[in-house]
């Protein structure tokens, strides 16, 4: 048997529906082809995380990790750029100095 997924949007409306009182959980439940546990323990954790809704904090922190990241690959981005620059500049030098097959005589050959 093939397990349901429902969407994050459908078990809003569900728990929502059960909470305006108008319907009894089970006829919600057997309206919608769900257990009754189910939407219970959907209502359960509806109500416990409600108040996430207006806590400020978490997105202050995840505003704060992003800024911090971006920082980081600004960095990180940086350095790339300096490091590619001075092999570009040592590639150039190795080859006004050592001559046009430089590379060769100094890249490993595979031994076999």
């Amino acid at each position: 048997m093939k397990k349901r997924v429902f969407s994050a949007e459908f078990k809003a409306e569900r728990v929502l529906e059960t909470l305006r009182g108008e319907k009894e959980l089970n006829e919600i439940a057997s309206a919608h082809e769900i257990a009754p546990n189910q939407l219970r323990n959907w209502k359960n954790e509806f109500l416990a995380n409600a108040a996430n809704v207006f806590d400020n904090k978490k997105d202050k922190v995840l505003q704060e990790k992003v800024k911090d990241q971006e920082r980081e690959n600004d960095s990180l981005y940086k350095k790339v750029g300096q490091l590619t620059t001075q092999v570009d500049w040592l590639k150039k030098k190795s080859e006004e100095i050592l001559g046009p097959d430089w590379e060769s005589r100094f890249t490993p050959r595979p031994k076999g």
